[in-house]
């Protein structure tokens, strides 16, 4: 029997017990919390239909923010600085020292956090055009970000800034008038971490293990003294095979060749952790950083999570409210949840919604791309959102924030320029449907296949005034030009007369960012639409409202 057939035995053939292969055994798990119209299994919540707001907010901003943004060094920082030779491992000992005496448990306790302000950040997103709000609830360095039943002592209520960060955004986004999502990546700290086992190979520190395994006995005359740092790490198991590969991480995310498989104890922990989590905070979404749900498929966790929310939020609600995301997902999959794209956009309309999630600068707060003003310019993020939404997609944008809770003052130009552009074009992003195709021109001729999690992003040619996409609302076609063309005319070749995508008379165009009535002439092979000579503010992306 493989591993879904013998999850989808589920609650029917074990009337409340759930089959889970973990570890190449059949073991029994309790009933899940919520019991409802979900069940914890593909096909059951494959009857999942996805909330209108989710549909209608196109745009949505995300705090990846955590411990890691404190050495203020990009991402992956609790596993890349126990790489021997690595960037992050000379950054670390420059700033704090040798990974053997001053590991990550330490940098969690000098993150302060002493410059947040979430409602200021929340209202600043409100304001720049963002539906929905994201929080980080806790990353692959397993702290979590909240005040956590399960993981009582390394959260950040008893370390660090000793504050609910959670609580603080969930308060801010929902006095906004924000949905509140959060996004969950602990499920792979048992793997991730691996790297805190090893010890240098070579110079003064030769064979002295890292912190990775130390235990609560090892903490005597220290500041974590009575507390054990396998809560946080949890590294009491043999490594993956290869783990001594950096790379290989990315070859066992789906729990497959050859990682050493999670104890019960910890799939156990995790899925309580998240339930308290989803109780405690009531997110309208949840954004798993797995493919498809965590610990699948060696666990039927993750399918006991995606359940208990849905069942809460219908028995709240008439219908399914809330939103779980997750990556690389099956075409039966793609029913039960949101596929999510990383960093990578789809090269096609899809028949159900999905979300791409990506940044202007790293995940984690990087100080090199701010001195090096490398971030992603409001107009490459302006371009993905249209794209996105043309192919029934939305957009979820992570602002990095400093380790101190602020963002600086790059970032802050950036998300004000694209709030611009989104106060005087929304009408053509909120609430609109993809159209009979998403568009026209030679940028989508040059795009990349999605690989892995997605990461096609910037592989296209830069879009141009021939590049159009298209979206409907009520009884309106919108065409966005993706540049102002320079001759004044816009032509938009699949709304020639003979193309048979249009099929009403166009009676009226207007120019959504100020309102003015275009001219237009339509003939066989095109619509041409004559431009006004003044362009209006960031004409990068020009918005067509044709009745």
């Amino acid at each position: 029997m493989n591993r879904r057939n013998a999850l989808k035995l589920g609650a029917s053939a074990l009337a409340g017990l759930y089959l889970s292969p973990l570890l190449g055994q059949s073991q029994l798990f309790s009933s899940p919390l919520n019991n409802g119209v979900f069940e914890p299994t593909w096909d059951s919540l494959s009857k999942y239909i996805v909330p209108d707001w989710f549909r209608d907010a196109k745009f949505g901003i995300w705090a990846h923010w955590g411990p890691q943004c404190e050495p203020e060094a990009g991402d992956w920082y609790a596993r890349e600085m126990y790489q021997e030779g690595s960037k992050k491992y000379k950054i670390h000992i420059e700033k704090y020292g040798h990974p053997s005496k001053f590991g990550f448990k330490d940098v969690i306790n000098i993150w302060k956090a002493d410059n947040w302000n979430p409602e200021e950040l929340v209202n600043l997103y409100k304001d720049v055009g963002a539906k929905y709000f994201m929080a980080m609830a806790n990353h692959h360095d397993n702290l979590d970000l909240y005040d956590s039943k399960y993981q009582p002592n390394w959260n950040s209520t008893k370390m660090g800034p000793k504050k609910d960060i959670i609580a603080g955004w969930e308060k801010a986004a929902r006095k906004a008038g924000l949905r509140f999502a959060v996004s969950v990546h602990a499920a792979h700290a048992w793997s991730w971490f691996e790297t805190a086992q090893r010890a240098d190979t070579k110079g003064n520190y030769a064979g002295i293990p890292y912190d990775g395994k130390v235990t609560k006995a090892d903490g005597v005359g220290t500041w974590w003294e009575g507390l054990d740092p396998q809560e946080l790490y949890a590294q009491n198991h043999i490594l993956s095979e290869n783990s001594l590969n950096d790379g290989q991480i990315h070859k066992q995310w789906d729990w497959g060749n050859g990682v050493a498989k999670p104890s019960n104890e910890y799939i156990e922990k995790f899925h309580n952790r998240t339930i308290d989590l989803i109780d405690k905070y009531n997110p309208d979404l949840v954004y798993f950083d797995d493919t498809a749900l965590p610990l699948w498929p060696v666990s039927d966790a993750g399918l006991r999570i995606a359940a208990h929310l849905y069942n809460k939020s219908l028995k709240k609600n008439k219908n399914v409210q809330t939103v779980v995301t997750g990556k690389i997902l099956d075409e039966q999959q793609r029913k039960a949840m949101v596929w999510d794209i990383e960093k990578g956009q789809s090269n096609n309309i899809e028949p159900l919604p999905w979300q791409t999630d990506t940044c202007i600068g790293h995940w984690h707060y990087d100080r090199s791309v701010y001195d090096n003003k490398k971030y992603k310019s409001a107009k490459t993020v302006i371009h993905t959102l249209i794209d996105v939404v043309s192919k029934n997609g939305n957009l979820m944008l992570n602002i990095p924030v400093r380790g101190d809770g602020s963002i600086d003052e790059l970032e802050r130009a950036i998300v004000v320029e694209i709030g611009l552009w989104m106060k005087a074009n929304s009408d053509s992003i909120y609430g609109t449907r993809p159209w009979k195709i998403f568009g026209e021109g030679p940028q989508q001729e040059s795009v990349g296949a999605l690989t892995a999690q997605g990461f096609n992003e910037g592989k296209g040619k830069p879009y141009t005034s021939e590049d159009i996409r298209f979206v409907q609302k009520a009884r309106m076609l919108y065409a966005t030009v993706m540049d102002w063309p320079e001759n004044g005319i816009a032509v938009i070749k699949s709304l020639g007369a003979e193309k048979n995508f249009y099929s009403g008379k166009i009676k009226q165009i207007k120019l959504v960012s100020t309102g003015q009535k275009l001219d237009f002439k339509q003939n066989a092979q095109a619509l041409e639409v004559y431009f006004p000579k003044q362009k209006p503010q960031n004409s990068y992306a020009n918005a067509l409202e044709i009745t």
